[in-house]
């Protein structure tokens, strides 16, 4: 990458504030509870205090101390989180504020924010229908900041989609249990084989970038539409009532088809509308998945 811009170190530096304050006060607790290490791991012995579980006392200790003795366990986290970021040419498009790279950098910036302030790892890679460009995972603020610099900076490209290639690429190179989140419209060649693989062994969220201007063909009479991963002209009638009906029947099949897929295989979905921001949708599938954790462990 060639020199960064300072127009995108000062959106970085704006995301940063921006998001800073959800980071500490609404999202790394949420985070913490339902993202768990691998395990917990011997700390220390101490002397047992009322409303210690019974369950950690330590009898051989206690027996040799004549008082009562637990162990104390610390959480073992180490987690990888890696954000698989969709850079292709649809990216570049919106129609409000912001573009879904946009949307997507401020998402990479909660994230691995959050992430790093649970001192776990982070990485990126940002795809296309190829491997666009690598971090491999690492800790701390700058280093979170240095993604979210990539997603901003990366430059244009016209290339299409298939997140099939990153997420074999994952599956390969991931050789622990990892939490990937997989940042894009999800327009894409069929993935389902791509996803189980990956799901198998992992962690595996994804977030749909949902753009307004996506959701309805307006009635604007015959419009040129230009496909920004293909280049392709397309020139069509909007004001035709089939054309419409048409579009919305099989954007509607699309995101039906891709909502049952994902609860086919048990991977979390979190829609993102780029016109309202991240923030609740965030928090709905934390709550979500903290509820479901619980009702497991009860079982």
């Amino acid at each position: 990458m060639s020199a960064i811009a300072p127009e995108i170190l000062r959106q970085v530096k704006r995301i940063e504030l921006r998001t800073r304050g959800l980071v500490n006060s609404r999202f790394v607790g949420e985070y913490h509870s339902v993202f768990k290490g691998q395990g917990m791991e011997f700390a220390e012995v101490r002397e047992y205090q009322p409303g210690d579980e019974v369950r950690t006392i330590d009898w051989n200790v206690s027996a040799r101390m004549r008082r009562l003795y637990v162990k104390r366990y610390v959480e073992e986290r180490e987690l990888t989180v890696l954000l698989v970021v969709d850079c292709s040419g649809s990216s570049r498009f919106g129609t409000g504020a912001r573009d879904k790279q946009a949307l997507a950098a401020e998402l990479a910036a909660v994230l691995a924010l959050t992430a790093t302030r649970n001192n776990d790892r982070v990485g990126l890679v940002l795809c296309s229908d190829r491997i666009e460009h690598v971090v491999p995972p690492r800790k701390g603020r700058r280093h979170a900041l240095r993604l979210v610099r990539d997603v901003l900076a990366w430059p244009s490209t016209e290339h299409g989609t298939d997140l099939g290639v990153a997420l074999d690429w994952a599956a390969r190179v991931l050789t622990h249990r990892a939490i990937v989140f997989v940042i894009s419209d999800f327009v894409t060649p069929p993935i389902e084989r791509h996803l189980k693989m990956l799901s198998q062994r992992h962690d595996l969220v994804a977030v749909v970038l949902d753009e307004p201007g996506e959701r309805v063909l307006p009635d604007v009479g015959v419009a040129r539409l230009v496909d920004a991963e293909s280049g392709r002209l397309l020139e069509i009638d909007t004001s035709d009532d089939a054309v419409r009906a048409h579009y919305a029947a099989r954007l509607g099949a699309e995101r039906s088809a891709r909502q049952q897929l994902l609860r086919r295989l048990a991977v979390d979905e979190v829609l993102v509308p780029t016109e309202a921001g991240y923030t609740e949708p965030l928090l709905r599938f934390f709550h979500t998945r903290e509820t479901r954790l619980r009702r497991r462990r009860r079982r």
